[in-house]
């Protein structure tokens, strides 16, 4: 199970390094997907792909294993209206674009996207216990 929760690691890892990396690459069109209502778009847009680079880092590193759990969780959620408001205007993200149906899958793989986190991390653990 412990190789499991590093391989998952190392999945996240390379994941959350990969979309840092396009939130500098293709920084407009992650600002399309912040809510309008959403001051500094540009900034948050470069804030959060640096979190997501530094939580790879974090992410591989045992030590900082479950550090980057704990904080992923509410990073997560904090970046949810991003996805919900792609979802509801059908926002196309760079040359791509998705069906509305997609989009709104996104959205709900948000929830079990945190739990897999918190699990690979160590944060969550499933232990039953025998009478």
């Amino acid at each position: 199970m412990k190789n499991l929760k590093a391989l998952g690691s190392w999945f996240f890892a390379i994941f959350f390094f990969y979309a840092g990396l396009m939130h500098f690459v293709q920084e407009e069109s992650f600002v399309r997907i912040i809510p309008p209502s959403i001051p500094y778009p540009k900034l948050i847009v470069w804030i959060t792909g640096f979190m997501e680079l530094v939580f790879a880092v974090f992410l591989v590193l045992p030590r900082y294993r479950k550090l980057a759990g704990l904080l992923l969780a509410p990073f997560l959620l904090a970046v949810l209206p991003a996805n919900i408001y792609m979802a509801m205007n059908n926002v196309p993200f760079g040359e791509m674009s998705a069906t509305p149906t997609i989009l709104w899958l996104r959205v709900v793989l948000q929830f079990p996207l945190i739990l897999s986190i918190l699990w690979v991390t160590g944060n969550i653990s499933r232990s039953y216990k025998s009478n």
